[in-house]
């Protein structure tokens, strides 16, 4: 008892003195050295503590950055004590939040065997850290149907109501070549499979024969293929262009790079002028790839979805790209993702940024007489 009023009275003090602090990285040791010796319920304690106290309203630097830290190092820490102490710490009321439960499942997930999180689906965890942890370890290539713990809630019809449970439990094809962020207490890392060119050709072909093409974007087709980017324009500076056109003729898939330069697009103003463009065919795969990269890990000033919800962003774009029917299955979507031909392409133009994040993708569909372009850039 007495032990445990000390170790109480030291958070209290903690959390008392954090304000005052100009350097919080002695709170950091401190956690990190109660919980190499075993004492992961310290850093919880502390976490919950400081969120009742500062959690709400506008966050102070010390705080985040010390909630920060204690959540990675129970997260990212081997052991299921940690992931049991970690899922006290965000299941608390004084912390939960979706977009918390998204983070945590992709830091989980990243860090721990499969055996280790199943009690997420027994213990204290939202439904929304459960959907979001499902589809972290799908994308890890996890068999959720067959992992004890796990497979009775992931095959439940009882959470197909969420928006994730539209998605497969297996990973489709064209899905693993993702590249997964890597987690440590100290902070993370992820590939960027897009960005300017290093070097430009003007990739058209003279005298090629392209169609008439007559626009039929609409504001719902626009949002949908723009799904897997909308993070880089709503928490960033990012900017989108997303437009679908009908063709008068078939076009040939090594024709789409003029058609493209006669298409009107903004992204592309001024190309043939000095200015050129970049421009290759994509398996779907890279086509897929990149789209999850940019929903799943963010643009300039923002982190994304994380895995789960970058995983629906990604599904929900290249379906709308690749024109897939409303009410489509994945298996219906995946094929026709297949059938269509994919390029990637970027400009040096005034409308992309030039800095890291920059995007350009055009699906030329199956008959070949429908293509759409979707376009994105960022910059910090």
């Amino acid at each position: 008892m007495r032990r445990l009023r000390a170790v109480a009275d030291q958070i209290q003090k903690i959390v008392t003195g954090l304000p005052g602090l100009k350097d919080v990285t002695g709170v950091w040791a401190l956690a990190d050295d109660r919980v190499a010796c075993g004492d992961a319920a310290f850093a919880a304690d502390l976490g919950i503590a400081l969120a009742g106290t500062y959690g709400s309203g506008e966050q102070m630097w010390q705080y985040r950055s010390v909630f920060e830290h204690l959540l990675r190092l129970l997260a990212t820490t081997v052991g299921p004590e940690n992931v049991a102490q970690a899922l006290r710490m965000v299941s608390s009321a004084e912390v939960a939040t979706r977009k918390l439960d998204r983070y945590t499942a992709s830091l989980l997930a990243s860090s721990h065997e499969a055996k280790d999180l199943a009690m997420a689906f027994t213990g204290r965890a939202s439904e929304e850290l459960r959907a979001c942890l499902v589809h972290e370890l799908v994308l890890r290539d996890v068999v959720v149907e067959e992992t004890p713990g796990i497979a009775g809630w992931a095959t439940s019809p009882h959470w197909g109501h969420h928006p994730l449970g539209w998605l497969p439990l297996a990973l489709a094809e064209m899905e693993r070549s993702a590249d997964l962020p890597s987690y440590s207490i100290r902070g993370s890392s992820h590939s960027m499979p897009y960005g300017p060119s290093e070097s430009r050709e003007l990739a058209v072909i003279a005298d090629a024969d392209v169609p008439s093409a007559e626009e039929t974007t609409t504001r719902a087709t626009a949002a949908a293929m723009g799904k897997a980017v909308a993070n880089w324009a709503e928490e960033s500076n990012g900017r989108i262009e997303a437009r679908m056109f009908d063709l008068a003729e078939p076009l040939e898939a090594q024709s789409v790079p003029n058609a493209l330069l006669k298409l009107g697009l903004e992204c592309l103003r001024g190309v043939g002028n000095g200015t050129a463009l970049s421009i290759a065919a994509h398996p779907p795969a890279q086509a897929w790839q990149v789209l999850f990269a940019a929903a799943s890990t963010g643009g300039a000033y923002n982190s994304g979805s994380h895995g789960a919800y970058g995983r629906l962003a990604a599904w929900q774009s290249l379906a709308a790209l690749a024109g897939s029917s409303d009410g489509a299955t994945a298996d219906e979507i995946e094929a026709r993702v297949r059938g269509c031909a994919w390029h990637g392409f970027d400009a040096d133009t005034k409308w992309f940024e030039q800095v890291a994040w920059d995007i350009g993708l055009a699906a030329l569909a199956p008959g070949r007489r429908r293509l759409a372009v979707l376009a994105a850039t960022d910059t910090d």
